[in-house]
C-alpha cells in the first residue's frame, strides 16, 4: 500500500431517504430492467470476500484486532488475511550476535499466526520488511509511522537462509498440509517507495528469485508469487523474467485503488472514474497473464479499495455499498481473489487513531463500530454462487445452490457528483412460481452510524454509552418481506444498496 496521508474532508453527504416497495403502478421516471431468471448462468465464486488486508503483523496480537477479525469472519467467507511487517524488528524474528551470526526468534510469529488460525483464518504471508541487522541501509526507513526498513539485504545468502529457516519453522509448527494452503507473497509495492533497491525492478527481481527458491527448497508444495506491485505494474515483464530464468511462480499479485490516476496505471491522459479504475486495472493484468507463457496463473489482487487516501465521504460512507456491488459486477471472471484493504481500523500507518471516523480503510471503525461497508459486505455475502446473465449496470442477478434467486440493486453516485433517488422496476421473467421478496438494505437510514454520530456532535472520544449507541445504530434492521407479482420496484436513495432474496 502506498503512503496514505490523513486527509480529512469537511464534505457532508446529503442523502435522500427512500424505500423499497412492490406495486402495480408505474412511473415515467422508473428505470426498466428485464430480469430473465432462466437466462444462461456461470459460476460466481465469492472472490471479493475470501481475503482481507489489515494493519501490520504486530497489531494482530491486540484483542481489538481479533474482535474485528471475528466480526468480519462471521458475515463473510473470510479465509485469508494479509498484512505488512511479519519480518520487522518489532516482531523480533531476526537479529545478529556480536560476531554477525544470525539469531532467529519465532515466538511472536507463532503468536500472530496462532491467533489467525484459531479464528479460522489463514495467513497470506507478505514477506516484509527488512530487519535492521540484515539491511544494506539501516537508515532506509519508509514514511509510515512505524518506520519499516525498505532496503535490500546486505547479504543475499543470509537473506536466503533466513527465509528458508522462517518457512521451515512454519512447516514444522503447522504441518506441510496446512502451510501448503497458504500463500507466500514477496514484499509489498516494490515499484514505489517500499523498495529502495537500485535499479528498482532488477533488484526486486533478484529479491524474488532468492526468496522463491528458498521457499521451494523447504517444499515444492508451497505457493509463492509476486510482484505485489502498486498500480498494476511490472506483471508482464515479471512473468517473462520467471519463465526465462526458471524461477518458481505460483500466482501473480498486484494492487490498485479507485482514485489511482490513469497516468500511473495505464500511462494515458484519461480521466477514469473511481468506480471504473479497479476492475479496469484488474482486466489489464488479467489480459497480460493470458498473453504470457503462463496463461493459467491465478491472479490475486492483494490490495484494493475505493481510495488510498483518508476520505470520510468514501470509506466511512454508504458509497462503499454500491461501489463494492459494482466492483463485483465488473471484476467477475477476471480475478481469483481480491483483498479489500482493510477489514479493521486497528491500523497505524499514519499514527495512532485520533477519532472514530477519519476515512480509515477498515470495515469496522475504532471501538468496534461497524461502518456501512461492513454491512454492505454482509449483504453481498448473501449473493449466490451462480451469476445469471443480465445487461444492466446496476443489477446483479445470482442463484444459490438451493435455487434461491438473490439480486443486488444499487444507486451509485461518485463523491462530488450530483445524484437523486431512483426507482428500478425489475420485470421478473422465467420463474413464475416466485411469491415473496426478502429485502435487505444499506443506506443512510439502514446500517449507517454516521447520522447518529453527527447528532452527538461528532465526539473525538465517544463515551462508552455513545459507543454502545453507535454500535446499535450501525446494526441492520430486520429485512422487509413483500409479495411478488411480476414486477419488483425498488426505490433507492443516493448510494443505497438493496439485496433481495426471491422465494
Amino acid at each position: 500500500m502506498r503512503v496514505r496521508f490523513a486527509v480529512v474532508f469537511a464534505i457532508t453527504l446529503f442523502m435522500f431517504s427512500g424505500g423499497l416497495q412492490i406495486s402495480a403502478q408505474s412511473s415515467p421516471a422508473e428505470q426498466q430492467v428485464t430480469v430473465d431468471l432462466a437466462a444462461p448462468a456461470h459460476p460466481l465464486p465469492h472472490f471479493w470476500d475470501e481475503m482481507f488486508g489489515s494493519g501490520r503483523a504486530i497489531l494482530s496480537l491486540r484483542s481489538s484486532y481479533r474482535h474485528d477479525l471475528r466480526a468480519v469472519k462471521q458475515v463473510t467467507d473470510m479465509r485469508y488475511v494479509r498484512f505488512h511487517g511479519i519480518l520487522m524488528d518489532e516482531v523480533g524474528v531476526y537479529s545478529e550476535d556480536a560476531k554477525g551470526n544470525p539469531v532467529y526468534n519465532f515466538s511472536y510469529v507463532d503468536q500472530i499466526y496462532d491467533g489467525l488460525l484459531k479464528n479460522g483464518v489463514k495467513p497470506f504471508v507478505e514477506l516484509s520488511f527488512m530487519p535492521k541487522d540484515l539491511s544494506s541501509n539501516p537508515a532506509a526507513l519508509h514514511a509510515f509511522w512505524y518506520k519499516p526498513n525498505v532496503a535490500p539485504p546486505k547479504d543475499w545468502n543470509k537473506w536466503a537462509d533466513f527465509i528458508k529457516a522462517f518457512t521451515q519453522h512454519l512447516v514444522d509448527r503447522y504441518g506441510i498440509n496446512e502451510v501448503s494452503t497458504w500463500y507466500f507473497e514477496v514484499w509489498n509495492e516494490p515499484n514505489l517507495d517500499f523498495w529502495v533497491g537500485n535499479p528498482k525492478q532488477e533488484t526486486y527481481f533478484k529479491l524474488y528469485d532468492v526468496t522463491a527458491k528458498a521457499i521451494k527448497s523447504v517444499s515444492p508444495r508451497l505457493r509463492v508469487g509476486g510482484p505485489a506491485t502498486a498500480q498494476a505494474a511490472w506483471v508482464g515483464t515479471f512473468i517473462r523474467h520467471c519463465e526465462e530464468n526458471h524461477i518458481p511462480l505460483d500466482f501473480v499479485s498486484s494492487h490498485v485503488y479507485g482514485n489511482d490516476s490513469a497516468e500511473n496505471v495505464f500511462h494515458t491522459n484519461e480521466v477514469i472514474p473511481r468506480d471504473k479504475m479497479v476492475c479496469r486495472a484488474v482486466g489489464k493484468v488479467h489480459d497480460e497473464i493470458l498473453a504470457s507463457s503462463m496463461p493459467h496463473l491465478p491472479l490475486i489482487w492483494s490490495e484494493f479499495n475505493a481510495s488510498y487516501m483518508n476520505e470520510p465521504n468514501v470509506t466511512d460512507s454508504t458509497y462503499m455499498g454500491p461501489w463494492m456491488a459494482d466492483t463485483i459486477r465488473q471484476c467477475d471472471g477476471k480475478v481469483n481473489m481480491m483483498s479489500y484493504w482493510t477489514f479493521s481500523d486497528v491500523f497505524e500507518e499514519q499514527g495512532v487513531i485520533k477519532q472514530p471516523f477519519y476515512g480509515g480503510f477498515g470495515l469496522i471503525a475504532e471501538d468496534g463500530i461497524p461502518k456501512p461497508a461492513f454491512n454492505a459486505f454482509a449483504l453481498l455475502h448473501k449473493l449466490g454462487d451462480e451469476r445469471i446473465e443480465n445487461k444492466a449496470d446496476d443489477v446483479l442477478v445470482t442463484k444459490r445452490k438451493d435455487g434461491t434467486v438473490v439480486l443486488a440493486v444499487w444507486n451509485l453516485v461518485n463523491p462530488g457528483d450530483t445524484g437523486a433517488v431512483k426507482t428500478v422496476a425489475l420485470k421478473l421473467e422465467g420463474k413464475p412460481a416466485l411469491h415473496e421478496a426478502t429485502i435487505y438494505r444499506v443506506d443512510d437510514s439502514h446500517g449507517d452510524p454516521m447520522p447518529a454520530y453527527k447528532r452527538m456532535g461528532s465526539p473525538r472520544y465517544p463515551t462508552q454509552k455513545q459507543i454502545e449507541e453507535l454500535i446499535e445504530a450501525a446494526k441492520l434492521p430486520a429485512p422487509k418481506r413483500e409479495a411478488v407479482s411480476g414486477t419488483l420496484r425498488i426505490t433507492l436513495p443516493v448510494n443505497g444498496l438493496a439485496v433481495v432474496e426471491l422465494h
